[in-house]
């Protein structure tokens, strides 16, 4: 017995010299250098990850450390890497088969909304982005330029409707604008993802609605300890199963797919009958897409996958779209000149007798995406509070790494070099956050809201990675944003009708904060446990004559 307890000991003295001492000297990572931990369950996560400070720790760190960083994850014996070196991350986003999403993250996003485009890899995400890319063509963007108006002048009466119920025509009524810009953005997905109006924006009652709003509300809620306890472990989550996410899941597989199956039944219908094939949703046109004769069995998507994608452009496309044009309008009210100037220059493109109605939806996206101001007030939201404050991917082979800056070796001894090492199974932070506000690159001024940057850039943001503007909010590389241009032109719409008939001013009583739950989500302060808020100000814009 007492030799069985023994060598048991033994057994566990072993494996943790093995995986803190043995594995720490053959592991290149820790030749970078980084911060210490305190204590042995210490971890840098929270700092790194932090939406509300986390942009100065990235300056604490590079200021320290140099701008390839070794930091402690979830566990002690899990060391990641974060990069602020514009060459790695572009060389990381740019080979993403070598860097993929972690299996954990996959896991996790499957398990909530499926294996859409967030959560499939390698052949499997090229089959579904091939058949999804046509649907994103700026032809079939007209259709969507429509339809956002159609929903944004549903808002502005709805907002109208409640001041003249409130007696509040002349005055500033309190308003979350969160709610009801995701309600929106919600109705906007629903008509153009799948032709179905959830109608959220006079009634948040419908069901299926409501089952998309808890499963996204259970994504925000994935970031605690025990979440990624059973995360790691399938044995955790077959014993405590997730019944939200099971009952949200069951509605959304009966009625959305019961809305593929009439969707594909009226276009064999259309085929059948040699009639114009009807239908420019995103549904419409993947099955469209996925029919085509030259495109060969293997790569096409099946009933399920389709659903599964429906499911991920309604999160991606609903959620971080409304969020954009929610921080925009925040930081519009922080700064009212910068507003008045905005709404001054989109007041100079509306009809002469101010009716929206008049106007149609391609005619006005092609208006609004010269406006100047407009392009730069939302690069400059976009860049300083990117809805997807930070990723992670993981490193499937050993890489050598290439820099700009020279990385500092944790043994000063040494001289420094122009690559470093990253180890297969080692987790990257894509720090999102870090690269939009880096002093170094957008002057001394990048933590403030100023659109006139935009006029004339420092030239070291050329040599920044990232699709759109040189910035990272819609990433980089083959798994770069695929419905960027659809979600900019749903925020310049509805900033469009919205600023066009509303002013925005910040409320003395609240202070607004920056949380960080998968997305960047507006909260108050004192209050952040009870979920997204977002009051404002609102009064009705009367122009004088």
């Amino acid at each position: 017995m007492l030799a069985a307890i023994s060598l048991s000991f033994l057994c566990l003295c072993s494996t943790i010299y093995t995986i803190f001492f043995v594995r720490r000297s053959l592991n290149p990572l820790y030749r970078l250098p980084g911060p210490p931990v305190r204590g042995f369950f210490g971890s840098h996560l929270k700092h790194v990850t932090g939406a509300q400070s986390g942009y100065k720790v990235y300056g604490f760190l590079e200021k320290r450390y140099g701008r390839s960083v070794r930091i402690r994850g979830a566990f002690p014996w899990e060391e990641r890497l974060l990069t602020m070196d514009p060459v790695s991350m572009a060389h990381i986003l740019k080979n993403a088969d070598l860097y993929q999403k972690p299996a954990l993250s996959r896991r996790l996003i499957t398990s909530l909304i499926g294996c859409g485009l967030l959560a499939a890899e390698g052949h499997v995400y090229q089959r579904q982005r091939r058949v999804l890319l046509p649907a994103f063509s700026n032809h079939n963007l007209r259709g969507f330029s429509s339809v956002v108006l159609k929903k944004g002048i549903q808002l502005k009466e709805k907002w109208l409707e409640i001041m003249k119920e409130t007696s509040l025509n002349e005055g500033a009524m309190t308003l979350d604008i969160g709610s009801w810009i995701s309600r929106a953005t919600f109705d906007v997905m629903g008509l153009a993802g799948f032709d179905y109006d959830f109608n959220a924006i006079e009634d948040e009652s419908n069901s299926l609605f409501r089952a998309y709003v808890e499963m996204f509300q259970k994504c925000a809620a994935q970031h605690g300890l025990w979440e990624t306890v059973v995360a790691y472990s399938p044995f955790f989550r077959w014993l405590f199963p997730d019944r939200v996410a099971q009952r949200c899941r069951s509605t959304i597989h009966r009625i959305a797919g019961q809305l593929i199956q009439e969707k594909k039944q009226k276009l064999a219908h259309d085929e059948k009958n040699e009639h114009l094939q009807s239908g420019n949703d995103l549904l419409a046109l993947m099955l469209k897409s996925n029919s085509d004769p030259a495109l060969p069995p293997e790569a096409k998507m099946s009933d399920g996958d389709l659903l599964d994608n429906i499911n991920t452009l309604m999160f991606a496309g609903s959620d971080t779209s409304s969020l954009s044009v929610i921080w925009t309008l925040v930081l519009l009210a922080r700064n009212t000149s910068i507003q008045d100037q905005l709404r001054n220059e989109l007041l100079s493109v509306l009809p002469a007798n101010h009716d929206l109605s008049d106007l149609e939806g391609e005619s006005l996206q092609k208006v609004v995406s010269s406006l100047p101001l407009l392009n730069n007030v939302l690069r400059e939201s976009l860049r300083l509070i990117p809805p997807v404050h930070s990723s992670l991917r993981e490193a499937t082979r050993t890489d050598e790494v290439p820099t700009m800056y020279p990385v500092r070796p944790k043994d000063k001894r040494q001289p420094e070099t122009q690559s470093f090492t990253v180890p297969k199974g080692t987790f990257v932070h894509i720090c999102v956050e870090a690269f939009n506000l880096d002093k170094t690159v957008w002057g001394e001024d990048a933590w403030e809201f100023n659109p006139d940057r935009w006029d004339c850039l420092p030239d070291r943001v050329s040599k920044q990675p990232g699709v759109f503007s040189h910035l990272l909010t819609f990433s980089a590389g083959p798994r770069a944003c695929t419905g960027m241009r659809v979600s900019l032109t749903e925020m310049k719409l509805l900033l469009f009708i919205l600023l066009t008939n509303f002013t925005f001013k910040t409320h003395p009583d609240y202070q607004i904060l920056k949380v960080n739950k998968v997305l960047t989500r507006p909260h108050l302060a004192g209050k952040e446990a009870d979920g997204m808020q977002c009051p404002l100000l609102v009064s009705r814009f009367q122009q004088i004559q």
